[in-house]
């Protein structure tokens, strides 16, 4: 590689703060850009899910354009400041959030818009930033952070070069989970209709209940189920059990997923459990997630590992659709929290045609593979990162 370049940063990009709207122009109207948005993406994505009732005039000011990069102006945390989201296409009549900041390149050929979407999220610049920012309330980031930042950049075609490499590693990642999207919706759909309004294929393949198939009574759970058909007790199919370890066990870079009560997924050195389970978080997100291999736990995590592989698909599903009511019934004067035996009395539907099972493991095992595939191509990008920016790899 050749001579990397310090730049201020002010001086290649304009910063203009976002719109402040009331609640009345807020869900119609024109695209939006919310925070959330921004922070879950290295690009803008096509489509977003927000909207706004702007004038002309404010899609003018707050406009979006190839080229622009919009950074989250405000947090709780210092960690989660001037994340990136880089733009792709021009988005008319599309505004950005107040809460976020948004970049407009003063010049061309110095600084490509793809190269600085991985720059701006890899570590160095990350510490540069949160080195920089300050916190009273809330952390913020402003003008005066903004020309204390540098950029330390190659000759502009070998951004090129790494930015494209990059993107198409990033491209394949975001393709992977539209995929999982598109399981998820189908396993789903295969449980309620199969698990839940008994509409699994009969010997003729048509709809078992309105093809008139044999239902009969359930006392204990007061509805009908299909002759043959029972419901036991997560119990009965497994011991409910909970993680070992404190938050704190989490490490940087471990070899084993550590699964905590909230969404992330950290790593750690060393793994307590092994095998097809069911992971609930006691408190927090009550999140229900799934996960094959070895793996750690906080202590208010539920884990359940079913004694017979069969049923780990179905046990996530029905877990899955009770997790509203465990939020709604949750106990807990200050933090809210769900007990083992709220966990222990799960009712699984229980049917003598092993079919069933095999199609819902099915979906979540191609789920479970493209989700290991993101993780080695994250990992892939993420060393890839520094030895290309550091001018260690080169692409020829």
């Amino acid at each position: 590689m050749k001579k990397i370049k310090k730049y201020v940063f002010s001086d290649l990009y304009d910063m203009s703060s976002g719109i402040s709207s009331t609640k009345e122009q807020a869900g119609h109207g024109s695209p939006f850009i919310s925070f959330s948005t921004v922070f879950n993406n290295y690009f803008l994505p096509d489509e977003f899910s927000d909207l706004m009732d702007t004038s002309e005039n404010e899609q003018e000011t707050y406009s979006v354009k190839e080229g622009d990069i919009l950074l989250t102006r405000t947090s709780e945390t210092i960690d989660e400041l001037a994340m990136s989201c880089v733009v792709l296409k021009d988005y008319p009549k599309a505004t950005y959030s107040g809460f976020t900041k948004r970049l407009r390149p003063k010049t061309e050929g110095i600084a490509y818009h793809k190269y600085l979407a991985f720059y701006l999220r890899g570590e160095l610049f990350r510490k540069t930033v949160t080195n920089n920012a300050f916190m009273t309330l809330r952390a913020s980031f402003n003008g005066d952070i903004f020309s204390f930042l540098n950029l330390y950049l190659p000759p502009y075609e070998e951004q090129v070069r790494i930015g494209e490499l990059l993107f198409q590693i990033e491209q394949k990642i975001q393709l992977n989970r539209r995929i999982i999207t598109e399981f998820e919706n189908m396993v789903k759909t295969v449980y309620d209709y199969w698990f839940v309004q008994f509409e699994f294929p009969n010997e003729d393949g048509r709809p078992y209940k309105s093809s008139g198939g044999e239902v009969v009574w359930n006392d204990q759970f007061k509805k009908v189920i299909p002759k043959d058909w029972q419901y036991k007790k997560a119990s009965d199919l497994l011991n409910v059990i909970t993680g070992k370890e404190d938050a704190n066990f989490a490490t940087k870079s471990g070899e084993f997923k550590f699964f905590t009560c909230s969404q992330n997924t950290l790593l750690c050195d060393n793994y307590t459990f092994e095998g097809s389970a069911v992971l609930i978080a006691g408190n927090g997100d009550f999140n229900v997630k799934h996960y094959k291999g070895k793996f750690n736990a906080y202590q208010r995590t539920y884990i359940l590992i079913p004694r017979e592989e069969k049923y780990h698909a179905l046990i996530y599903m029905v877990a899955n659709s009770k997790i509203n009511s465990f939020k709604k019934d949750s106990n807990g004067s200050i933090v809210k929290f769900i007990t083992k035996d709220d966990v222990a009395s799960l009712p699984i539907p229980i049917c003598p045609n092993n079919r069933l099972y095999e199609k819902l493991n099915l979906l979540i095992d191609k789920i479970e593979l493209l989700e290991k595939e993101n993780e080695e191509l994250t990992k892939l990008r993420n060393w890839l990162l520094p030895m290309l920016m550091n001018g260690q790899v080169s692409i020829v």
